[in-house]
């Protein structure tokens, strides 16, 4: 199997410009680019696939090179709905400081900064050296801007196709960049620069897209949508990020592991068939889980998030520290706690139980627990000797509510 045909197999492959492409990538030796605008401190999921695809390319002979918007990214690239909000230069230079370590760190990419040939541009020669090859007609038929005709779409907006496409002559000329990859709402911004190319040289660039990594419901992972999950550990946890992979839509699990993974076809294949014979076990889960998050942070955090995971609704869960205990359990209602309390005053005041009654009928059910230790005994006295770390208790009513109460 080629390289290509493993980017196919893997489901990477959207759009082409050229049959040549395929003979390209299969050759090695090209230079070639992948862009992202600072409208964050960090990259999420949703770059993840883009941004190892460049790194596949790498491992197969190519050359990367990772372009961090400091000038598009004051822009903003249209969305299909509405126009984006602006912010600020500070903020854009604080997210481009940012995302320079971070790519650096995880990737080892080339990095550049299109702030740095689109500032000296002044206005007269960006209409005279670049406005002047793209026609209105032409630029209407782009698929992102034909659907934002009826909603409105401003000036700002439509000329961040021809400033995309000048990232793309300035890196042909000066870099020998000759094709540029994306995500596949990328495509018109993307030809828009070889026709560029080719209108000021008379040379051929070429352009290759992926499809976007989305949930089933097509549902795209990104900040944008309030469900990302970010590649800085700060940000996401190696605990959370664990999370998120076992419990990933078991429709989805293999289709990850060829996107997320550098795991070979015969490897995915076989965790395939394990995962048709017992889906329970979510072996192909936790691979996934296991090689995103040593690829970003290293085999010790994975490590440390399978520990958190195998110990925080077992008994065990008290050999964690309360860091790891608060970071694992974010988004759980946490409650300020006093000790030396009886059982049933103490899960009445606490709101965890809506009366004495219902109090009674949990803690002789033996449905209260404390760090996953049952408590069944109404005379039961709240003590010191149930924290952890002397601040903390992790407290379950039934089998699904959890609270996290902290010693005041």
């Amino acid at each position: 199997m080629t390289f290509f045909e493993d980017l196919k197999w893997r489901g990477l492959v959207k759009d082409v410009s050229s049959p040549k492409v395929e003979e390209l990538l299969n050759n090695g030796g090209v230079t070639f680019y992948i862009g992202t605008d600072p409208t964050g401190d960090s990259l999420h999921i949703g770059h993840f696939s883009s941004f190892l695809i460049a790194s596949r390319l790498k491992k197969a002979g190519h050359n990367p090179i990772l372009l961090i918007g400091g000038a598009t990214g004051q822009i903003g690239d249209p969305k299909p709905t509405a126009e984006r909000a602006m912010i600020t230069k500070e903020a854009v230079q604080k997210n481009v400081d940012s995302l320079t370590r971070q790519v650096k760190k995880i990737f080892g990419f080339e990095i550049v900064n299109n702030y740095d040939w689109s500032k000296d541009v002044n206005f007269i020669d960006y209409l005279r050296d670049y406005g002047k090859y793209f026609p209105i007609n032409y630029m209407l038929d782009k698929d992102i801007i034909r659907r934002r005709l009826d909603a409105g779409i401003t000036y700002t907006e439509f000329s961040y196709m021809i400033m995309q496409a000048l990232d793309f002559l300035w890196l042909y000329q000066n870099k020998n960049c000759i094709m540029q990859v994306a995500g596949q709402d990328q495509w018109g911004n993307i030809t828009a620069g070889i026709d560029l190319i080719r209108k000021k040289t008379g040379k051929e660039a070429y352009g290759m897209t992926m499809p976007l990594i989305t949930k089933k419901d097509g549902t795209k992972f990104g900040k944008t949508e309030g469900n990302a999950i970010w590649l800085d550990i700060n940000k996401t946890s190696a605990y959370e990020l664990y999370q998120f992979f076992i419990n990933t839509e078991d429709d989805m699990v293999i289709d990850y592991l060829k996107k997320l993974t550098f795991l070979s076809r015969e490897e995915i294949e076989e965790l395939e068939k394990l995962h048709m014979e017992a889906p329970e076990k979510r072996i192909a889960h936790k691979k996934l889980a296991e090689e995103v998050i040593t690829f970003l942070h290293g085999h010790e955090e994975y490590e440390h998030a399978l520990k958190i995971s195998e110990s925080l609704f077992s008994e065990k869960v008290t050999e964690l520290s309360s860091d790891d205990i608060i970071s694992s359990l974010n988004g759980v209602p946490t409650i300020d706690i006093l000790l030396d309390k009886n059982i049933l005053d103490f899960v009445v005041e606490y709101g965890i139980c809506s009366s004495k009654r219902e109090a009674k009928e949990f803690v002789s059910a033996g449905a209260i627990s404390f760090n996953n230790k049952k408590i069944n005994d109404l005379d039961y006295v709240v003590s010191k000797n149930d924290t952890i770390d002397n601040k903390l208790i992790i407290i379950k009513k039934g089998k699904k509510n959890y609270y996290l109460g902290r010693v005041s």
